[in-house]
């Protein structure tokens, strides 16, 4: 079955967002009842009932361009799903220079980890919402329901598997191939959400792209220019970005794979 086609909600406006919260019965939708990236979260391995019983203990919570939802070292009491917009996981290293270790978009899940502190600052690359729950319930809901446990042990697999691939990336890609499967890392990311995957709206500024890649922002232009020139991606405005030859830049990102 095709998934359901979602908005783009890392570039939707933020007034789109709907953050009402209970109120008398039947008067005010819960969150969960109008979360447009449910079917995307953890909270779709719940079911109906546990849902709802999830929704009393939700907050709904907004988050500006470049401030922060959590520093790193701070204690972790809640889990977080974005709803809307888009985040960083930022890390600053002795020296002043800073890692990006990832980005969050609409449905992705904030809250694995060992021990009892954040490793990483998560920033908001722009506006952005998320529902955020305490990291209590969401251990007593994984003993109560296998599902989740699953559904969250797979998601920690999945991020393991593209943070090896990552390392992997970064020891043995040429600048141009790092790039190339960046950009198909957020068309997968986009089709899992329903959107057209060769539109690719990317939030992130060239710095934050290259911070990722363990690259210099000069570097990264270079590289844009590249893959226009070879007839691989269009661009039209700073953020938007067209996929024009999916298996050339499948090829490229795996020369070295």
């Amino acid at each position: 079955m095709a998934p359901a086609t979602l908005p783009d909600l890392a570039s939707a406006p933020v007034d789109d967002i709907t953050t009402m919260r209970p109120g008398n019965a039947g008067a005010v939708p819960l969150p969960c009842d109008v979360c447009r990236v449910q079917a995307l979260g953890v909270c779709a391995a719940l079911p109906a009932e546990c849902r709802r019983a999830l929704a009393a203990e939700v907050r709904l919570r907004g988050v500006a361009a470049d401030q922060s939802l959590v520093r790193e070292g701070e204690p972790r009491r809640d889990a977080f799903t974005v709803t809307h917009g888009a985040l960083r996981r930022v890390r600053l290293l002795a020296d002043g220079r800073r890692l990006v270790a990832g980005f969050l978009m609409p449905g992705d899940f904030i809250g694995f980890g060992r021990g009892g502190e954040h490793r990483h600052t998560i920033e908001a690359v722009v506006d952005s919402h998320v529902c955020s729950f305490p990291q209590r319930d969401l251990a007593q809901l994984c003993a109560e329901q296998p599902a989740l446990e699953r559904e969250l042990m797979a998601r920690a697999c999945a991020e393991l598997d593209g943070t090896r691939d990552k390392l992997m990336g970064l020891a043995r890609l040429t600048p141009l191939e790092r790039l190339a499967g960046f950009l198909l890392d957020m068309s997968a990311r986009r089709s899992r959400r329903g959107l057209d995957p060769a539109q690719l709206c990317l939030p992130m500024s060239r710095l934050d792209i290259a911070d990722h890649l363990g690259l210099t922002i000069e570097t990264v232009s270079r590289c844009f220019t590249r893959l226009r020139g070879d007839g691989l991606i269009a661009t039209g405005q700073p953020q938007q970005v067209s996929l024009l030859d999916v298996h050339g830049l499948r090829a490229l990102a795996q020369m070295h794979g």
